[in-house]
């Protein structure tokens, strides 16, 4: 497996989860910024849905970014996951 394989699947696990949490799934973006010392997933979802992505209390959202962390940690990289408010 290469490193953009890697990161493919990384992403891939994001959308997975996010996609089985909202309801308007057609509006779900993803875009993956690779860097020097981390990778970042940044997250866009219907404003309807922000709710159902970051939790009450932020424990979904935490939840997701502790699920991207042990993948990262799998492949010996650094991964965040940021929730971008459109």
């Amino acid at each position: 497996m290469t490193s953009g394989e890697n990161e493919t699947n990384m992403r891939d696990l994001v959308d997975a989860i996010v996609r089985s949490l909202v309801d308007k799934v057609d509006q779900v973006e993803i875009q993956e910024i690779l860097g020097t010392q981390a990778n970042v997933i940044e997250l866009k979802v219907a404003k309807e849905d922000i709710g159902k992505v970051i939790g009450r209390s932020g424990r979904t959202a935490e939840a997701i970014r502790t699920l991207v962390n042990c993948g990262a940690a799998k492949l010996n990289k650094r991964y965040t996951l940021h929730i971008v408010d459109q």
